[in-house]
């Protein structure tokens, strides 16, 4: 039997307007072999955990350019540790001062990756990250 795809979310939350590298980074995972949910633009916290559950994903990436990541991603843990989704890899793209990076990963973030990332360096993360969950 064939192996499962990994299933990512690509999500957008709060009030960003461009999504020009989400979709990007969608492009990549799904011409690696990976299955690829994209949410679009404007998601709550709450519409970003129940299509992960819905779609019974492996994995989650944020898209946040508004400086709203410290307000958000927060959220979008909290939810998924309500929910017994923990088992969720997260990861985080934009644009991400340095000093809020370890806070993100205490809230239970995997990586975040900054603009200029290699769309290979995610694909191999999100990879090797999601079968350690496994």
């Amino acid at each position: 039997m064939a192996e499962r795809k990994i299933r990512v979310l690509i999500a957008k939350p709060g009030l960003d307007g461009h999504d020009r590298g989400a979709k990007v980074i969608a492009r990549a995972l799904r011409d690696a072999g990976m299955e690829v949910i994209y949410t679009g633009l404007r998601q709550t916290p709450e519409q970003i955990v129940q299509a992960a559950l819905q779609e019974d994903v492996d994995c989650i990436g944020l898209s946040i350019l508004s400086g709203a990541h410290m307000v958000l991603v927060p959220q979008v843990m909290k939810l998924l540790h309500e929910k017994g989704l923990d088992h969720i890899l997260v990861v985080v793209g934009g644009i991400i001062p340095d000093e809020d990076v370890p806070k993100l990963k205490q809230v239970g973030v995997a990586e975040v990756f900054p603009p200029g990332t290699l769309l290979d360096d995610i694909i191999r993360f999100i990879r090797e990250h999601v079968r350690q969950r496994a």
